[in-house]
């Protein structure tokens, strides 16, 4: 008798840790139409970049891995540089993350991000590294690239692809509708996001 409540006390004190540990948000996970998780990662200079500092602004956030070749099918031809550049003139902060673990594909040291940055004309406000993978998997990041875009008051309004065409063909992109694009300029004038989820594609996140 005394073995079955103990056994029924453990699984009480399991199912309310557990119920606790939801509540407090331990088990903090991305959402759209909720506050974005915030987080803090050091960018290729050393520099630390806290999310919830840039509100007020848009945020937008790209996994990257530059030997993806969907990722390259949008920087080999310089649009999303040119994204990063039209959105970032109307103070959209453009943050890539790459959560690459050492010795995967995509994994890059701070010097290398650099250097690639240079040679690419990346125009993202900074590369982030999430090296352990932590921030990749509470945003459930799954490929490269994979999109999130969070509004002033700090509230993921969208997540999933970057555009409509899962093609690793840069021809493909002009005729594509580019979701990060759409969920941008609707929030940006008033209004619903259309397609606020969306299946990513790409790369899987090397963690």
């Amino acid at each position: 008798m005394k073995y079955s409540i103990s056994i029924f006390l453990l699984a009480v004190m399991l199912f309310t840790g557990h119920a606790l540990h939801a509540a407090t948000g331990e088990n903090n996970q991305a959402q759209v139409g909720e506050p974005a998780p915030d987080f803090t990662l050091v960018d290729s200079n050393g520099q630390e970049h806290t999310l919830s500092d840039f509100q007020g602004q848009f945020v937008v956030l790209e996994w990257l891995n530059h030997d993806c070749p969907f990722v390259r099918k949008f920087y080999s031809v310089g649009e999303m540089q040119r994204l990063q550049r039209h959105y970032g003139e109307q103070d959209v902060v453009w943050l890539s993350i790459i959560s690459s673990r050492e010795g995967q594909q995509g994994h890059m040291t701070p010097d290398q991000i650099n250097a690639t940055f240079e040679d690419k004309d990346v125009k993202a406000a900074a590369v982030l590294i999430d090296e352990p993978g932590d921030v990749g998997r509470m945003y459930n990041a799954r490929t490269t690239p994979h999109m999130f875009v969070i509004n002033p008051d700090g509230v993921l309004i969208y997540d999933g692809a970057i555009d409509s065409n899962s093609s690793a063909n840069p021809a493909t992109i002009e005729d594509a509708e580019n979701y990060v694009v759409s969920a941008l300029e609707a929030a940006m004038n008033g209004r619903e996001v259309a397609t606020p989820t969306t299946r990513p594609y790409g790369c899987s996140v090397k963690y």
